[in-house]
């Protein structure tokens, strides 16, 4: 086999064997522990009959003391004490399911594990009984998947393809990130570190993945870094939700003999499995637009209890996308910059679109903007071509952020476009149909690293996102008349009709609704008495002339029926007199109400001047309600304006197609 591509057709071909016991969509649950179980066998044969035989000797030690033994003698940090391998299980056909549950628990705890979250014992019995398992366990032993013939990265990529296709129709996001995204968001985590660090002989780093699905960025990772510097180790971590992925992530982990330990299930929005850890790189890929909302009693909880002293300080955004929380979590795990670790952190993250704009100021979205920009972690943004994932072609973006920018790009926020930056595939994967070549990665980066003013990039400072947020009010204006029109009115406002109701019950309540229709019609009455074609322009004199006819009649009312007779009896009328709240106090007219945003580095007193008082003379601003919000609008920045063609343009190329049309027309008829 040349390619991953082989390999995956090659086991692909064995799940196409279980067609009929098993639907399409249900293959991994067979074909992945089995992968990652010949792998694991694979590693193991050259020192299988030496384990077998030290096991014998130390049998008398329990499990957690004779581990360290015996993994010292198959050279890995997990061994296998049973006697059966692939080849000897098929030896056995009538017993291959018993001998295959004795070979898998014949592995240390840890093998165990990764092999307990695939629930593989259930197909067992399922193979077993449909005639299946001794064909699929032979066809598995025909193929070759051991770390010098499979490496890391080809197996990361066998494993995704797999998954790919078992997973059609997964959620836009979800899943897998192409490698070469991968390569090209290492490159630009690692890009502004310095050389003398990266080359440092010996240097011990972390790298961190909150979504880490199968371990793919962990490993392109790893690869770049010891590329960098041989005598380097990344040391990788990762949380993961889906066990299966969580299996393969782990069982990678374990055969590069690194800490499969460093892999941890569970949702990491609400179970945090690293609580206390800070790392050096953080990197991920978390899904898009999932909602929250099954599991969002924890993260409200956090966000209230513990504020800034939690992962959630700065708000949570809309129960229908995670994404920013996601952000926020990774933020929480850079370690601070100190004498001792002046680098601080560097984090590389995908998201789609909607955390660049999606909520308004003082929402959950544009305060986490505000405190990533306001606290300047933002180093730049990139946006990528469209269908480069598996399973969603919508626009995506990577962000940089760092608490330790460079003396010359602090305070400032790079913008690149690269959504040309790719070439179409020969052959689409799902709705992946383009790809970003090498020298495409070299030249973004390239890009991405010079952050000079350029057709594909712009250059921000990061109050440039920022605006304020302010609502203008227009003073309220009424006129008042009482006609039997607006007395109609008045008989339906709320305030009027409440008086005929009560809460009370029985002969009490029946006695007060009664008493309450009495009062209804004595204001009727009153004010019936006041009809004329006269129109009050001032609320405060006809609010008088109300009061006196109702003192002369020998009538209370409240501050709600008053209420009410005014807005029944009034009308907008822009001559009119303004309403007042008090004796200083403009009341002001929410019809008219209207807001403005106003960029940050904008006077609000100078920009009110020249673009609203000229065309409403009477307007303010609310100052109380001034809310500052942050957006991005990357692709604003980059627009570029396509004239429209000439009307005779358009009308030359439609008689064109008409002759066109009609010639084709006579040869049908002919």
């Amino acid at each position: 086999m040349i390619n991953f591509q082989d390999k995956v057709s090659f086991i692909w071909s064995i799940a196409e064997v279980l067609r009929g016991p098993y639907k399409p969509e249900d293959y991994g649950k067979t074909v992945l522990p089995l992968a990652v179980l010949r792998r694991f066998d694979c590693v193991l044969e050259s020192t299988k009959e030496e384990v077998l035989a030290k096991a014998d000797q130390f049998s008398s030690m329990s499990e957690e003391a004779r581990e360290p033994i015996l993994n010292r003698i198959s050279k890995q940090n997990f061994h296998n004490t049973s006697k059966y391998d692939f080849s000897k299980l098929l030896t056995d056909s009538d017993n291959i399911a018993d001998n295959l549950r004795d070979y898998i628990n014949g592995f240390s705890k840890v093998a165990r594990d990764i092999m307990d979250h695939f629930d593989f014992d259930r197909q067992i019995d399922k193979l077993d009984q449909n005639d299946l398992l001794y064909l699929t366990i032979k066809r598995f032993s025909q193929i070759d998947l051991h770390p010098e013939t499979v490496s890391n990265i080809e197996m990361g990529y066998v494993f995704e393809e797999l998954i790919r296709r078992f997973n059609e129709n997964a959620e836009a996001g979800d899943h897998y990130t192409p490698r070469e995204v991968i390569t090209l968001m290492t490159h630009l985590l690692f890009l502004h570190d310095d050389a003398s660090v990266l080359t440092k002989p010996g240097l011990t780093q972390t790298l961190y993945d909150c979504a880490a699905g199968t371990g793919g960025m962990g490993s392109v990772a790893q690869d770049y870094l010891s590329s960098q510097n041989p005598t380097a180790h990344l040391e990788f971590f990762g949380q993961e939700i889906n066990p299966e992925s969580y299996a393969i992530c782990k069982a990678d982990l374990l055969i590069k003999g690194e800490d499969a330990r460093n892999i941890r299930l569970g949702n990491t929005l609400s179970n945090d499995q690293f609580s206390r850890e800070k790392f050096d790189y953080l990197i991920s890929n978390p899904p898009y637009g999932v909602d929250w909302k099954s599991y969002e009693k924890p993260i409200k909880e956090e966000h209230a209890q513990q504020g800034f002293s939690g992962r959630f300080g700065p708000g949570t955004p809309r129960t229908s996308d995670g994404q920013l929380l996601f952000l926020l979590h990774l933020l929480s795990k850079m370690k601070p910059v100190t004498p001792e670790n002046p680098q601080g952190s560097r984090l590389a993250i995908i998201m789609n679109g909607s955390p660049l704009f999606t909520g308004d100021a003082g929402s959950g979205e544009s305060e986490i903007r505000k405190y990533v920009l306001e606290n300047d972690l933002v180093e730049g943004i990139v946006a990528l071509p469209n269908d480069l994932f598996y399973n969603t072609g919508i626009s995506t973006y990577i962000w940089i952020l760092t608490n330790n920018k460079s003396p010359l790009h602090k305070g400032k926020v790079r913008l690149v476009n690269a959504v040309d930056f790719s070439k179409k595939m020969k052959k689409s994967m799902g709705s992946k149909r383009n790809e970003i070549t090498e020298e495409q990665i070299n030249e973004i980066v390239r890009l991405y690293g010079d952050a000079q003013p350029h057709e594909n990039v712009k250059i921000f400072d990061n109050e440039d996102f920022g605006y304020s947020k302010i609502i203008v009010e227009r003073p309220l204006r009424l006129n008042f008349q009482v006609r039997e029109a607006r007395l109609g009115r008045v008989a339906e406002e709320k305030g009027f009709v409440n008086l005929a109701t009560s809460k009370k019950k029985g002969d009490a309540g029946h006695f007060e609704v009664e008493e309450g229709k009495k009062l209804q019609t004595q204001i009727l009455f009153v004010l019936r008495t006041l009809e004329s074609d006269k129109v009050y322009k001032n609320r405060d004199e006809f609010t008088k002339v109300l009061k006196a006819a109702f003192k002369e009649a020998d009538i209370k009312i409240g501050a709600p029926v008053l209420k009410a007779i005014l807005v029944g009896l009034s009308e907008k009328d822009e001559t009119a007199d303004v309403c007042m709240k008090n004796k200083t106090e403009i009341e002001p007219d929410s019809d008219l109400r209207d807001t403005e945003v106003v960029p940050l580095k904008e006077n609000i007193e100078d920009y009110f001047a020249r673009e609203v008082l000229p065309h409403v003379p009477d307007a303010w601003i609310d100052e109380t309600k001034t809310k500052i919000g942050y957006e991005i609008p990357f692709t604003r920045q980059f627009y570029k304006y396509t004239a429209l063609r000439s009307s005779s343009e358009i009308m030359n190329e439609i008689r064109m197609l008409e002759v066109e049309i009609s010639e084709q027309l006579k040869k049908v008829m002919e």
